[in-house]
């Protein structure tokens, strides 16, 4: 698995799209931490476009990967290995590639600044966290798609649409039902509806950790009322490592049932 996993780890970094990936988050975090005075208002911002733009990346590039590498895996499974060592390999090489460029385009800078030594390491370290979780999360969910999937465009239909439900269209189904079912107790539903969706679960997270009562939104000051903070973080990480535990399940299971 490990010689796989390197395989694909240096495919992908060898990639142009991930130098890009990675000047990206670069150059975004060298200048809102040379625009802000106040660092939670630059985690705040890279926040908004980390939790929208990781997993669309991660879903693009855990697709495509899949699809353009079908011949490869068919040669590989041709050969004395472990299906769930090919597939779970190849995962975690994407995953670790994704994540690697994200880490080091957001840390850079932080370590550039100096900031190592002041309160808001804790902050940022989340922040790089979450986008960590959901890179592995969406990356996970996206070879998903791609297993139960032989044609190439269904696949990456299926997972932008993923993405764009989870992304966009899923906050909107669930202010709706929170308004029309405004006479009702509605905290249990609030805190299941956060919990179902990684996205917002990963907003919230952060957002509990910096204690910004303002930017919560309803859902997330009754997570923080519910929980308490400490609590509320700690259920928060643990309900995004089932997020990403499952989905892998879900591709070594695939994996060893799939007809090639």
């Amino acid at each position: 698995m490990f010689k796989i996993l390197k395989y694909s780890f240096y495919d992908l970094a060898r990639s142009r799209w991930s130098y890009i990936y990675f000047l990206f988050y670069l150059i975004l975090a060298l200048v809102l931490l040379f625009l802000n005075n106040d660092l939670s208002k630059a985690v705040i911002t890279l926040m908004n476009v980390i939790i929208i733009l990781v997993p669309l990346i991660g879903t693009i590039f855990g697709v495509m990967y899949y699809y353009n590498s079908r011949e490869f895996t068919e040669l590989l499974l041709a050969q004395p290995i472990k299906r769930s060592s090919i597939f779970l390999g190849q995962y975690l090489g994407i995953a670790l590639s994704l994540s690697f460029s994200l880490l080091f385009g957001i840390g850079i800078p932080f370590v550039i600044y100096g900031l190592f030594n002041s309160g808001a390491i804790w902050d940022f370290s989340l922040l790089l966290l979450t986008g960590v979780f959901l890179t592995f999360i969406f990356v996970a969910i996206a070879f998903t798609i791609s297993l139960n999937n032989e044609n190439k465009i269904k696949g990456f239909g299926y997972a932008v649409l993923m993405w764009l439900f989870l992304a966009v269209i899923y906050d909107g189904i669930f202010l709706m039902s929170l308004v029309i079912f405004e006479d009702y107790p509605l905290d249990k539903l609030s805190l299941l509806g956060t919990m179902l969706n990684p996205i917002d679960l990963s907003r919230t997270l952060i957002l509990l950790k910096l204690d910004i009562s303002a930017l919560l939104g309803y859902t997330g000051a009754v997570f923080k009322q519910f929980f308490g903070r400490q609590l509320g973080l700690f259920t928060s990480i643990f309900v995004l490592c089932l997020w990403t535990v499952i989905p892998v399940l879900r591709i070594l299971y695939k994996a060893r049932s799939k007809d090639f």
